[in-house]
C-alpha cells in the first residue's frame, strides 16, 4: 500500500545573480508574511551563506558547506558550489526529512547566486523537481538589480538570462527587478519605467545602444537576441523595494496568483479577490507609474521629445 501523499505546501524559491538582494529579499518577505499571519519558513539552499540575516529553520549548510569542498576536493568558488549542489541532490533525503518537521507552512527557499546552476546544470532544477513531487506549489522569483535598466546592453543581457531561467527550471515564474531606489545610481533611464517592465517594443532599445559606437558593429546580433525574447514573449518584470510595503504587496500578488495559493484554503478569500486573480483584473500600469514617480526623476523632455530625438 503506497504512502499517503503529504499534504500541500506552497512557497517561493528565491533565485537570481550574486549580490542581486535574494538573501535582504527573503528576511523581508518572512517580516512581512508573518505580519500578515502567515507561518513561514526560510530554508537556507547556499552553502556558501554563511551568517544568515533571519531565523533559519532548515540550513544546507547542516549537509555541505562550500568551505569544506574548496579545502578538501581543492575546488574554486564555482566548481566548489556546483559540486555542493550536486550532493544536495544526491542526498534529498535529508531535505526531506528537514522539511517534513515544518508542517502547515509557508516556505521561502534562500538559493545560490550563480547564474550557470539556473540555466544550464541539472542539480537544482532536479531539486525543484523533486519538492513539487512531494506536493510543494512553488513559484520561482528571479531577482535582478533594477539599474540594468540604465544600460541598454546589460537589460538585453538581464532578458536573455531571465529567459533562459524560465526556460530551463520549469516552474512558474515571477521576474523582479530589485532595489528599485537605486534604479538611477549609475545613469538615467531612456524610457518610461513600464517600457522595462512590460518589456515593449525592443527596436526602440536598439536604436539607442547603436548611439554607442562600440556596440554599433553588433548591430545585428542584438537585434537577434531582442527577437529571440520578443518571439517568445514571456519576460516582464515587477518593480520591488524591500522596505516599500505598496511594491511587496505587487510581488506576493503576482507570486500568489503564480503558484495558486490564491485558489487555496488556507487563508479566508473572497470570491472577489480570486476573480480578480483568475482574469488578470489587476492591471499593473498604474501601480509601475506609482513606482516611477517615486524613484524615477523626471527630465525636462518629454518621452516623445526624447523618440525624436533617437
Amino acid at each position: 500500500m503506497s504512502a499517503p501523499k503529504p499534504s500541500l505546501r506552497f512557497g517561493q524559491v528565491v533565485i537570481g545573480p550574486p549580490g542581486s538582494g535574494k538573501t535582504t529579499y527573503c528576511r523581508g518577505m518572512q517580516q512581512f508574511l508573518t505580519n500578515l499571519g502567515r507561518k513561514v519558513v526560510v530554508v537556507n539552499m547556499d552553502p556558501a551563506n554563511e551568517g544568515t540575516p533571519y531565523p533559519c529553520g532548515v540550513d544546507v549548510s547542516e549537509l555541505v558547506t562550500l568551505d569544506d569542498v574548496m579545502e578538501s576536493l581543492k575546488l574554486g568558488p564555482n566548481g566548489g558550489l556546483l559540486y555542493c549542489m550536486e550532493y544536495a541532490e544526491a542526498n534529498l533525503d535529508w531535505l526531506e526529512s528537514k522539511l517534513a518537521q515544518h508542517g502547515d507552512c509557508y516556505f521561502l527557499f534562500d538559493c545560490p547566486g550563480q547564474v550557470e546552476l539556473y540555466t544550464h546544470q541539472d542539480s537544482v532544477k532536479s531539486i525543484f523537481s523533486q519538492l513539487t513531487r512531494w506536493n510543494f506549489r512553488l513559484t520561482a522569483v528571479h531577482l535582478v538589480d533594477s539599474h540594468y535598466c540604465a544600460d541598454p546592453a546589460k537589460f538585453i543581457s538581464v532578458l536573455c538570462t531571465s529567459l533562459s531561467t524560465m526556460l530551463h527550471v520549469e516552474l512558474p515564474h515571477v521576474n523582479v527587478l530589485s532595489k528599485m531606489d537605486l534604479i538611477e545610481q549609475y545613469g538615467k533611464l531612456a524610457f518610461n519605467l513600464d517600457f522595462y517592465t512590460e518589456v515593449l517594443d525592443l527596436t526602440y532599445l536598439l536604436d539607442h545602444l547603436a548611439t554607442d559606437p562600440f556596440f554599433k558593429k553588433f548591430h545585428r546580433l542584438n537585434e537577434k537576441l531582442a527577437e529571440v525574447v520578443q518571439d517568445y514573449g514571456l519576460v516582464s518584470f515587477v518593480p520591488l523595494n524591500v522596505q516599500d510595503k505598496e511594491s511587496m504587496i505587487q510581488v506576493l500578488r503576482a507570486v500568489d496568483k503564480a503558484n495558486g495559493y490564491c485558489f487555496g484554503d488556507l487563508e479566508e478569500r473572497n470570491l472577489q479577490a480570486m476573480m480578480s486573480a483568475a482574469v488578470g483584473a489587476d492591471f499593473q500600469f498604474s501601480s509601475t507609474l506609482g513606482v516611477q514617480e517615486r524613484y524615477v526623476e523626471t527630465g525636462a523632455k518629454t518621452l516623445e521629445e526624447e523618440m525624436m530625438d533617437l
